[in-house]
């Protein structure tokens, strides 16, 4: 039995079905994805949505959806399925009599005496999505047609009816070959055997999306189909359709796909689980490698990038992960901060007050993870780290800047400047600027962890600049933070007001290596955020007892954002919830760390299967919302097991 296993009697129950989103990447920035039950509930659903360079290098659904039929004595049975206004037709789900998700997401058809196989595997480094369709039984001749449904648009936008798309499918060997707009490149869709084509092109109108119209967004869709393959199958044979960017060769696509499977790694486990999530985020892009921040919409940026990359490299040869990654992050650094967007379309970079202080902490999990000595990281990244601190103590950026007291004052009314960055028409949706809590951590961590690495180096001139400034920001950081009458520190504080609210920020502090305040301080945080924001999915983003809280995440887009950082559960925070109690009380905390992390071991089966989402409810059942899987919250679940794994020797 799989381990990633579903309620075979729940299957047929669309409720069960749609609600759970298989996904498959091919390291690239593509994917293909849909439902357990290839019913398509998203506008970033779709076989084959894969990058394409002369548009931005965005992502573009190609192949949105593939509607199969077993043929048999002049009788058709369509396997797909897909949700029009009131109805679903056809209602292919009810054939499915297995699930399993391995090597490779397959699911498994019955109807009458025919009982049908399909495997789907998306390609890495290609744009190319394999199927194969494996006939296990039948008692009479047995036809398989293929109706592949285009769509050639933006992950973002929508297709619709119109006279331009081109209907014409030219032939190429084992398939053909499809352009709808002149400026896209060629669909191939080609077969391991030999298939007739044909039957005309037709628009299939107002296919519906639930999850677009529950989030606000224009819901209906109208997909292309300029005909259909039609292929005899035996029982025990296989074929293999494919569908790609790049014409393939139809002699070797059924070893390609035997030979690919073997390649995948095992998915047996919730550690193999984690690690092949986490596996699916690095992208090879642009002669980079990168850490895409999201699944579908998401792209790669830097602050994600740093506080995912530890968890990341766990997950594969982790000294190579670090060192690819950290080599591509430096082509963003400019005037001594790294840029907030990791793009080489990318003219104009903005900066934020938190990320380039991140990748302070991110070396640090990299000295840990691999053994790596402070001397030989002050050697390669020394001239980094010291750009970075000196643009913050001279103000190289004006809304970024030291100020006399030591700490780092941020602000920008346009737009904002840290982790909590959904905005509205005037700004902000979140506003804090001022003295931020998790920025002003993050400095004191930044200057005492260059001054150690500086210290082993026997960086004299760094020494002598900067080793008085610590005593500085601690001082400052508790009478600016500290609220003594509720004995916890604030999430932002103004020249005037120290701001109460609840939030996780102040976690980060306690997690930290460097730390400006003690370990009794510790305590009454760690206090108040267990008391507050903890849940099964994560910390909330706000106390429920603020009147500001928002516990479900549903809505228009203004609506979830709100939510989203007033209240939603984020898992990343997991991570260092468990390495801050682990700092305090050491080994005895082991236990309860297990049982925080087993919490998450069951979401491996429901919403994104084999990863974890974005956010979820900060209200019991605590549902899934946004994408279906995120970089830094697989990451930091990874890292949090393997600080488990590392008790009682480093801590």
């Amino acid at each position: 039995m799989s381990y990633l296993s579903f309620k075979k009697d729940q299957l047929i129950n669309l409720e069960y079905s749609l609600d759970r989103e298989f996904l498959g990447t091919n390291r690239g920035g593509g994917y293909c994805s849909s439902t357990l039950v290839f019913c398509n509930t998203r506008k970033y659903h779709g076989l084959l949505v894969v990058p394409i360079e002369k548009f931005r290098g965005k992502n573009y659904v190609m192949l949105s959806s593939l509607d199969e039929s077993i043929i048999q004595h002049g009788r058709d049975f369509n396997f797909g399925v897909h949700k029009y206004e009131g109805t679903y037709e056809p209602r292919g789900h009810k054939y499915i009599v297995d699930i399993s998700y391995e090597k490779a997401f397959t699911v498994t058809y019955q109807v009458g005496g025919v009982l049908l196989k399909k495997e789907i595997l998306m390609m890495h480094n290609a744009p190319q999505v394999l199927i194969r369709y494996t006939l296990l039984e039948a008692h009479s001749a047995t036809l398989l047609r293929l109706n592949p449904l285009l769509a050639f648009r933006d992950i973002h936008s929508l297709s619709k009816q119109n006279p331009v798309a081109n209907t014409q499918a030219e032939a190429v060997g084992g398939g053909v070959r499809v352009k709808l707009y002149p400026e896209f490149p060629y669909l191939y869709m080609q077969l391991s055997k030999s298939a007739n084509f044909g039957g005309g092109a037709y628009w299939n109108n107002n296919i519906y999306y639930t999850k677009e119209k529950e989030r606000g967004y224009d819901y209906q869709e109208d997909l292309l189909s300029v005909g259909a393959f039609e292929v005899s199958l035996k029982k025990g044979e296989s074929i293999v359709f494919s569908a790609s960017l790049e014409e393939a060769n139809p002699k070797n696509l059924a070893k390609d796909f035997t030979k690919y499977l073997k390649e995948r790694a095992d998915r047996n486990s919730f550690e193999e689980c984690l690690q092949y999530a986490a596996s699916q985020f690095i992208i090879h892009k642009a002669g980079e490698t990168r850490i895409k921040a999201g699944y579908h919409w998401f792209d790669s940026n830097m602050r994600d990038t740093f506080i995912a990359l530890p968890g990341i490299a766990l997950s594969g040869s982790t000294a190579k992960i670090f060192e690819d990654v950290l080599t591509s992050t430096q082509k963003y650094f400019y005037e001594g901060l790294f840029a907030k967007e990791i793009s080489t379309h990318n003219i104009h970079p903005e900066y934020d007050a938190d990320t380039s202080l991140w990748f302070f902490w991110t070396l640090q999990q990299y000295e840990k993870e691999t053994i790596k000595s402070k001397k030989q990281l002050w050697k390669e990244y020394g001239d980094t780290l010291k750009s970075i601190l000196n643009a913050y103590k001279q103000g190289s950026h004006k809304n970024i800047r030291m100020e006399a007291n030591g700490l780092i004052w941020s602000d920008d009314l346009t737009r904002p400047l840290t982790w909590f960055d959904a905005q509205g028409d005037y700004g902000a949706i979140v506003p804090r600027n001022g003295y931020v809590v998790e920025v002003n951590a993050l400095w004191y961590n930044a200057v005492c962890y260059a001054l150690a690495l500086a210290e082993e180096a026997k960086d004299k001139a760094f020494l002598g600049e900067w080793f008085t400034l610590p005593e500085t920001i601690e001082k400052s950081f508790v009478e600016t933070f500290w609220i003594e009458d509720k004995k916890y520190l604030a999430d932002y504080a103004n020249r005037t007001n120290k701001n109460v609210d609840v939030r996780p920020n102040q976690l980060i502090v306690c997690a930290l290596d460097y730390a400006p305040i003690n370990e009794k301080t510790k305590k009454r945080v760690l206090d108040i955020v267990t008391q507050e924001l903890l849940t099964p999915r994560g910390l909330r983003s706000l106390s429920p007892q603020s009147p500001r809280y928002e516990g479900v995440s549903v809505g228009n887009v203004y609506v979830r954002d709100k939510a989203t950082f007033n209240g939603s559960a984020h898992p990343w925070f997991i991570g260092f919830y468990i390495e801050a109690y682990l700092k305090i009380f050491g080994a005895q905390y082991l236990p309860e760390a297990q049982a925080i992390l087993e919490n998450f071991e069951e979401e491996l089966n429901e919403h994104g299967v084999c990863t974890i989402s974005a956010i979820y409810d900060g209200n019991p059942p605590f549902h899934s919302r946004g994408c279906i899987a995120k970089a830094k919250n697989v990451a930091e679940i990874l890292r949090a097991q393997w600080l488990l794994s590392q008790m009682p020797a480093t801590l």
